[in-house]
Parts: structure tokens; C-alpha cells; sequence
């Protein structure tokens, strides 16, 4: 037997009468996992279109592929370099010896395989907590199991750091699940992104393992500063001293999260998303253009006590957050602006607010995260107002 006739035999099952009923969001899942949904419209009028809420989320999932692959690299290569001089522990620690594989930094295929003992726990942890409240949701209100917690679990993934707890990582998802999505209505109808929840519910409850230099390498005793962190306290002067150079940001060599380090492996989802039309050019440009504008402000203004007024938005780019944040998160469609000035609006805000955070506030170095669910909070009113002033222009225009 065949495994679509096994899916049509225990189908009535699930439908309305059936004796699992309440189940049929898991069935529907899992079946429309493995195939196509044979569900068609049933009145007029029909709207053709290529795109559905499966593809678009499998063309997130795929875009984020350079940054997983990249992000398990770094984290191997940070985490090798740093056993160099402190040493090797853990379990992780056991199968990389048992395998073979060995430490040595220099060593793509090594790095990759340490990074993935990381990442592989940790997501499975999110999809596993995360899912559950998901089918839970689903299963109550009678709707179908929606595929957009694919992407929020791996974009809420790629946002942390190697070394989270993972009991805090099933915490975090669930937060962001039920709080960011589900209180709301689910997938479509929240106005903040649930990854981004999430991850600020893990920073504000557990701020010491969210920040500070000794997250970012998994290796006991090590202590690593950020990019960011090095601006904060020493300026952008000091990056070269550090052993940070501009290409180094760029490519992703450098601490941080899983996959926020390479800005290369963001722009190369970026693109993907942009041919695919998934991700609208206007936030983009908006975002950019917000950045860019302000901190060049504040390069001019100057600061003799604050030195990352002096760091020009080319170093915004590559470090910190900024540009998996404007790939992944300020183009997420749901919670953007949704008229075309609106977008323009709503990322020149987003870009205004994460330098403006980074430079002005010393005791939160990072602000793409606070800036996104800022301009989410917005959205709606920037959509209204530009609504309304179109309404009265073309009033006038009548008149």
C-alpha cells in the first residue's frame, strides 16, 4: 500500500465526525508536508498566482542557507581557535575526538562539524518546543498547521548565541510562539515578528546570557569582545588592534551569532529573495537610507566622550545584527508597512533607530533587534497615515 492511499484510508478519520476530528490540523500538516494541498477555492472570484504561503516560506528557508552554512563554519572556527589555548571539553568535545575530526581551525571540514554539534541541538530544541504550541493553537481553535514557524524557528536560530542554555532556547521560542504570534490570531495576523520576540523575552530575562564577551565561543574561560563592544568602549580606531579588519566583518570571521556574522552570506539570501520577490526593494532602500542619513549625521557632529559617533555606517553594515535583521526581519511581510511610502517610512525609521540606539544608548551596544519591534509597533500608524493623506489629496483633486 501505497503512502497516498494510506493518507486517503485514515483522512475520514479526521474530517468532521470522524472519531480524531480535533486532530485534523496535525493531519493536515503532516499531509500537506508530503504532498500538495488538493483544497481549491469553491466561489468566484478566483486569483491565480504561482506564489502560496508554502513556497514563500520555503524561499526564506532556502535564503537562509549561506547564513546557516557560514554561521556552523565561524562557530566551529572560533571555537577551535579558542581550544588552541584553553583546551577541548564536553561531550561535543568526546564525539569530535571519537570521530576524528580534530580542532584544527585550519580545517573547513572540522570547523563546519564543530559548529553544526551547536547548531543542530539548538534548533531541533526550537522546532521541538515551538512546534508543540503551534499544533497546540492549532488544534483548539480547528485551523490548519501553518508552515511560517519553519521560518521562525530557523531565523530565531540563527539569532543566538552557540552558547545558549537550551532550556532557555525552548523558553524563548515558546514566548515568542504564543506572545509574538498566537495571542494575536496566528500566522498573517501578528503585528511583531516571533523570532525577534523571542529573542528580546531571552535578553531582558536572562541579559547574562545574551551579552557581555563571553557568550559568543563556547569554550570555558574564553572571552571574546564583539565588534560592536569594541566600538562602544575603544572606537572604530581600535578595530585593527583587535585583529578586526573591514573584510574580516564583511566575510563573518569575527563573534557573534550563529548566523548575523557574515554579511557576505546575508546579501547572497538577500538577492535570492529580491529575484523571488518575496522581500520588497522599498524596505530596503528605507532601511539603508535611515542608517545611512543618521549615523553620517552624527560622524559630522562628533563626539569627544562618545566614540561611536565617529563610526561611519560602512561599519554599521557588517557588524552586530544590522544586516540579517534587514534581510531576514525589516522585509518580513506581515509585520513591515504595507502601502509603498509606508515601507520607505517604516525602514528609514527602523535604520534611524538602530544607529540611534547603538550610538546614544552605551548600555545596549546592539539595536537592530529593538529597532525592527519599534517599527512593528508602528507600522500600522505609518500605513494609516499615508492612507489618509492619499485619501485627502485625491479629495482635493475631485474637488
Amino acid at each position: 500500500m501505497g503512502l497516498r492511499s494510506f493518507f486517503d484510508r485514515i483522512e475520514p478519520q479526521f474530517l468532521k465526525g470522524g472519531r480524531y476530528e480535533k486532530f485534523f490540523p496535525v493531519y493536515e500538516m503532516v499531509e500537506s508536508f508530503i504532498y500538495t494541498p488538493k483544497t481549491v477555492t469553491t466561489a468566484a472570484p478566483h486569483a491565480r498566482s504561482y506564489i502560496d504561503m508554502k513556497r514563500i516560506m520555503t524561499y526564506v528557508v532556502l535564503a537562509t542557507i549561506p547564513c546557516i552554512l557560514f554561521g556552523m563554519y565561524n562557530t566551529g572556527l572560533q571555537t577551535n581557535m579558542a581550544i588552541a589555548e584553553y583546551g577541548a571539553s564536553g561531550w561535543r568535545a568526546a564525539i569530535i575526538e571519537t570521530l576524528g575530526i580534530g580542532f584544527d581551525p585550519n580545517n573547513p571540514f572540522a570547523n563546519i562539524m564543530h559548529g553544526l554539534l551547536y547548531f543542530l541541538p539548538i534548533y531541533v530544541v526550537t522546532l521541538v518546543a515551538g512546534g508543540i504550541f503551534e499544533v497546540i493553537f492549532a488544534v483548539v481553535r480547528g485551523h490548519e498547521v501553518n508552515e511560517g514557524f519553519l521560518v521562525t524557528s530557523m531565523l530565531y536560530t540563527l539569532i543566538l548565541p552557540a552558547t545558549t542554555p537550551l532550556w532557555q532556547v525552548a523558553l524563548g521560542i515558546i514566548f515568542g510562539v504564543v506572545i509574538g504570534k498566537e495571542v494575536f490570531g496566528g500566522t498573517g495576523k501578528n503585528f511583531l515578528n516571533p523570532a525577534l520576540v523571542g529573542r528580546a523575552f531571552l535578553y531582558f530575562a536572562y541579559p547574562a546570557y545574551m551579552s557581555g564577551d563571553s557568550i559568543w565561543t563556547p569554550v570555558d574561560g574564553f572571552s571574546g569582545a564583539t565588534a560592536l563592544a569594541i566600538g562602544a568602549s575603544d572606537g572604530v580606531a581600535a578595530f585593527p588592534e583587535r585583529g578586526i579588519e573591514w573584510m574580516d566583518a564583511f566575510v563573518g570571521t569575527i563573534q557573534g551569532s550563529f548566523g548575523e556574522t557574515s554579511t557576505l552570506a546575508i546579501l547572497i539570501g538577500l538577492a535570492f529573495l529580491l529575484i523571488v520577490k518575496i522581500a520588497n526593494w522599498r524596505l530596503i532602500v528605507g532601511c539603508l537610507g535611515g542608517m545611512i542619513a543618521f549615523s553620517t549625521l552624527l560622524n559630522w557632529i562628533g563626539s569627544d566622550t562618545n566614540p561611536m559617533f565617529a563610526m561611519p555606517w560602512y561599519w554599521h553594515l557588517v557588524i552586530g545584527g544590522y544586516a540579517f535583521g534587514l534581510a531576514f526581519m525589516v522585509t518580513e511581510p506581515v509585520s513591515a508597512s504595507h502601502t509603498n511610502m509606508g515601507r520607505y517610512i517604516y525602514g528609514a525609521l527602523i535604520g534611524f533607530m538602530v544607529v540611534m540606539i547603538r550610538v546614544i544608548n552605551p548600555a545596549f551596544p546592539e539595536g537592530m533587534m529593538l529597532a525592527i519591534l519599534f517599527g512593528n509597533v508602528f507600522a500600522p500608524l505609518i500605513d494609516h497615515f499615508v492612507v489618509q493623506a492619499n485619501i485627502k489629496r485625491r479629495a482635493k483633486r475631485n474637488v
